[in-house]
């Protein structure tokens, strides 16, 4: 969430920047400006209400000890209608705060400076690519090496649960935790202390990161406990640290955890979703950094050359784009996307996102740091896939395949037990 002194204090500039999600934001602002100006002016009406009514009582007890009963009666009248007059201020000050914040919860972050403009994934710009093709003998799409070698069962997910619920099998999901493992270990090793975070969380946690209130319908909500699937892990390694004043000397705090995901993704049909493209529940591993504001950026750069080091460990062909601002995800001021070259499909296919969400985060978390002057400051956030699985798992598939079987990528042999599936 923007903070409201931010914009009032750099209108025209915040709009300049939020132009470039293809998106005019020029009424939601206007409104939060005045429910501002609003609130500010009840919050004083009510102070000097108080202080009056403050003023009064004291004069009502010189009064009564002066045994002039019938004077501090009647100031007495004047507290009470002050004391309605202050309950009346008081509800239209929750009232006014309240539609402030729900105006500002529709307001996205404002991106980054290098963001470029635009308004969807063709306007993204491409950062570097790194690889090449794979000189393949045999060019079948993941879900038919899933059949062939019985690694993942879709139909038998939809019989279980519904499409978008794969059964992984036999050396299918040894593969699948020996990335898991892999990442982890890989995550450890640059600095990340490993978090095993809840997969349910209330709408508090939903609210602080951003995916709530206004993406309710992307996420399962089981309303018995009013409490939500995890989208990903993010939400609950970052919501750690909510209400939470960190030392500013332990800044960067840097968290990794495995968990599953869950999405709904309502209205995603077509080739494009086939097999592990696109799931509704699928794993993946998170990185997490919490970071003082004017090193967030550099540790951005960082997180993105720590994705590609995997990819590069895997041996897999990959791009990194930089998201234009109508690409750029609601809460995120600057996100990488990492893609790997799909052989069979012959597309690209999305395997990571890092973003930097500077204070926007910190703002609805109450996240902060105490600076060298003593003051408390909201740190930024950032967060990254290291890895998605299934794209990586698919990618995988189809790029190491052969007549005789799939090759595992070396790194990840010691991992599965095994070299080939076949």
């Amino acid at each position: 969430m923007l903070l409201i002194q931010d914009i009032q204090a750099n209108k025209e500039a915040i709009l300049a920047r939020l132009a470039k999600r293809g998106v005019d934001f020029t009424d939601l602002v206007n409104q939060a400006i005045t429910l501002d100006d609003d609130r500010r002016s009840t919050q004083v009406e009510l102070d000097n209400t108080l202080a009056a009514s403050n003023k009064i009582s004291k004069k009502i007890g010189q009064l009564f000890a002066q045994k002039k009963i019938e004077e501090a009666n009647a100031k007495k009248a004047e507290t009470g209608e002050l004391k309605a007059k202050s309950n009346e201020l008081s509800e239209s000050l929750k009232s006014i705060s309240d539609e402030l914040y729900d105006v500002l919860y529709q307001i996205p972050n404002v991106p980054s400076e290098a963001v470029p403009a635009g308004k969807s994934e063709a306007d993204n710009k491409v950062v570097l690519e790194h690889g090449d093709n794979p000189n393949l003998t045999q060019n079948l799409p993941h879900w038919e090496l899933c059949e062939k070698y019985n690694l993942i069962d879709f139909e038998l997910g939809v019989k279980i649960t519904g499409a978008g619920f794969p059964v992984y099998r036999g050396k299918g999901a040894r593969l699948q935790r020996a990335l898991i493992n892999w990442f982890l270990d890989k995550g450890r090793d640059a600095g990340f202390e490993e978090i095993q975070p809840p997969i349910l969380v209330n709408e508090a946690s939903g609210i602080g990161t951003g995916q709530l209130p206004d993406k309710e319908g992307q996420m399962y909500h089981m309303q018995t406990d009013d409490l939500y699937a995890i989208p990903t892990g993010e939400v609950p390694i970052t919501n750690i640290y909510r209400d939470v004043i960190v030392k500013e000397d332990d800044l960067p705090i840097k968290n990794c955890g495995h968990s599953p995901c869950f999405r709904r993704e309502a209205g995603s049909y077509g080739k494009d979703v086939r097999g592990l493209n696109r799931l509704h529940q699928f794993d993946k591993v998170e990185i997490v950094q919490i970071a003082h504001p004017e090193k967030s950026y550099g540790l951005l750069e960082e997180m993105s050359s720590y994705v590609q080091s995997l990819l590069k460990d895997l041996g897999l062909r990959y791009r990194v784009l930089l998201l234009c601002g109508g690409d750029t995800g609601f809460a995120s001021a600057m996100t990488y996307d990492m893609e790997v070259w799909s052989a069979a499909q012959e597309r690209w296919l999305e395997v990571s996102s890092v973003s930097n969400f500077e204070t926007f985060q910190s703002n609805r978390l109450k996240l902060r740091y105490k600076n060298t002057d003593g003051k408390n400051v909201l740190a930024h956030t950032l967060n990254g896939s290291a890895l998605a699985l299934p794209r990586i798992m698919a990618s995988i598939m189809e790029n190491f395949q052969t007549p005789e079987g799939i090759v595992v990528p070396e790194v990840l042999r010691p991992y599965c037990g095994f070299d080939v599936i076949d």
